[in-house]
């Protein structure tokens, strides 16, 4: 074979793989786009590996929903059930139930495959959830990656109800319950919620389309409106670059890191298969929705300590907590127990998806940036991501307040009461604590910076002083330390004019103002140490 080629190569005759590349090349421009993007530079930093998460858990998804198509009836005819499964044989259930229980018991491999679906879906939302919140935390989605976040953002929300059309397929009497839910909170909308209740079951609740109708959601429009999301989400970090914490040698203009071939790309496939293995093993060894314990579902049945995935329990509690209020008026009953919160779930959603531009707006910030903040340095943004963290999960035990209550011997109302004052509580307290922290952390960062490290050694002088030895930071610490840029708060201007007269400004920009002392003013930062600052006390007055 290598002398034929060689041979080949003699006679002015080229290779069969350099021949297909020159051909290919003028006609899709593959080697121009290799050149310019195979050799991009990616940062090194563990919290990267949680869009890696998303990615890999995204692709496993795929794989193994393609694989549990082959086997399910998204079907709600009834059939009788003569399955190798004792306790059911006999029992009437709808033939997504069966085929289901036909995956978990009689297909090779199949009940594994549906448990890694099932955990890989789990921590597929959740490193969403969480990297969503370091890109927060360290303001990753200021400009020019605002769209990004909103890519990012949809795809949490549709990985949401995508998890729940999932769940929704095997027609058990857990997964039904989580549909009756959701018929419960569609009947809530005022005027036309009986209309949108008809029109998603094909009639009255449960009819017998909505595991079909869930069907072609769940493994067509759901996924493919992720997937182009995904793409473009890839396709914009690669055009922005990718961001870096602050360092040694990082600007604005540069990335510090490894290029995408070979280097990183043998550590991200390394890594798609550590993930993939670890859900796997899960998958293996923890039981997750085991149907054939809850049994077909029946609309005159409930299940025992029914709960919804991890994701849906922010809603759930909304609901379970919220008063039982209703408005009566001109024969139409508004159920304000179901349509408050099933407002205030997208409304705190939609909070999230438009904060960057909220935040540049009141700080008036324009700037394109690549170095992330630390956290702590951004203390009121900070606090507001803890705040509504701690709000998610208050809601998350009024979603499960009964099993709190069944396992820690609490009583259900004072669980109730404690989430629904929690609510508004909670959420403050948090942002306080969590703002004094970080202002506690930045002048122990400033001490450290003019003072140099505690080392724990006591020190006498001739004089008879006890004096701590301070080690100095080296200049790649202190570069780390005070890296950051500290804003000025807008200011509104005098409000008089150089005539005495009294200017009127507009309400709007009064409020902006006052958000922007709250952000950068003396209460929402600590001032890093100026370089006079360092060198008098470096100089030899105070410095050991």
């Amino acid at each position: 074979m290598s002398t034929t080629t060689e041979g080949s190569t003699r006679r002015g005759k080229k290779p069969v793989g350099q021949r297909a590349a020159e051909w290919t090349d003028p006609r899709l421009g593959l080697y121009k786009l290799a050149k310019s993007n195979l050799r991009k530079i990616f940062p090194d930093h563990w919290s990267f590996m949680l869009g890696e998460i998303c990615l890999y858990s995204f692709i496993i998804l795929i794989l193994t929903g393609v694989y549990l198509t082959l086997f399910f009836h998204p079907s709600m005819n009834e059939v009788v059930y003569h399955g190798p499964y004792a306790p059911l044989q006999g029992v009437r259930m709808s033939e997504a139930y069966a085929s289901t229980l036909h995956i978990s018991f009689e297909v090779r491999g199949g009940l594994l495959i549906r448990q890694i679906h099932h955990w890989a879906a789990l921590i597929f939302i959740a490193a969403m959830l969480v990297h969503m919140m370091r890109v927060f935390f360290t303001g990753g989605f200021r400009k020019p990656r605002e769209i990004n976040w909103l890519f990012g953002w949809t795809l949490l929300f549709l990985g949401m109800f995508t998890g729940f059309t999932g769940y929704s397929l095997p027609d058990d009497l857990l997964s039904g319950t989580g549909i009756r839910f959701a018929d419960g909170a569609v009947l809530a909308t005022p005027v036309v919620g009986s209309y949108l209740s008809f029109f998603l079951f094909g009639g009255e609740f449960p009819g017998h389309d909505i595991v079909a109708r869930f069907y072609s959601i769940h493994i067509l429009l759901l996924p493919g409106l992720m997937a182009g999301l995904l793409t473009a989400h890839l396709i914009l970090v690669f055009y922005h670059k990718h961001t870096q914490f602050p360092g040694a040698g990082k600007t604005e203009k540069n990335v510090v890191g490894m290029p995408l071939l070979p280097i990183y790309a043998a550590k991200a496939g390394g890594f798609f298969f550590l993930v993939f293995g670890v859900i796997a093993a899960i998958a293996a060894t923890v039981s997750i929705n085991p149907i054939w314990t809850m049994g077909p579902y029946r609309p005159d049945q409930v299940s025992t300590g029914a709960q919804p995935d991890w994701y849906m329990g922010f809603s759930e509690g909304l609901i379970r907590v919220m008063p039982g209020w209703e408005i009566n008026a001109w024969g139409h009953t508004l159920v304000l127990g179901v349509f408050i919160p099933l407002m205030i779930f997208p409304v705190v959603l939609a909070a999230i998806a438009v904060y960057p531009f909220i935040e540049a707006w009141v700080t008036g910030d324009k700037g394109e940036h690549h170095i992330l903040d630390r956290p702590r340095n951004r203390p009121v943004r900070t606090g507001l991501g803890m705040a509504w963290l701690s709000l998610y999960f208050v809601l998350l035990i009024g979603g499960g307040n009964d099993l709190w209550a069944t396992h820690f011997h609490l009583s259900l109302n004072w669980i109730t009461w404690f989430v629904r004052i929690g609510f508004f509580v909670v959420p403050v307290l948090t942002f306080l604590v969590t703002k004094r922290i970080c202002l506690g952390l930045q002048r122990r960062d400033r001490d450290k910076v003019l003072h140099g490290r505690e080392t724990g050694i006591i020190k006498r002088l001739p004089h008879g002083e006890y004096i701590e030895v301070h080690e100095p930071l080296s200049q790649e610490q202190r570069h780390v330390l005070t890296a950051h840029v500290q804003p000025e708060p807008i200011d509104p201007g005098p409000e008089v004019d150089e005539n005495g007269v009294e200017r009127k400004i507009n309400p709007v920009s009064k409020v902006r103002a006052k958000l922007s002392r709250g952000f950068y003013g003396e209460n929402g930062q600590i001032a890093k140490p100026t370089v006079e600052e360092y060198e008098e006390i470096t100089s030899g007055h105070g410095h050991h």
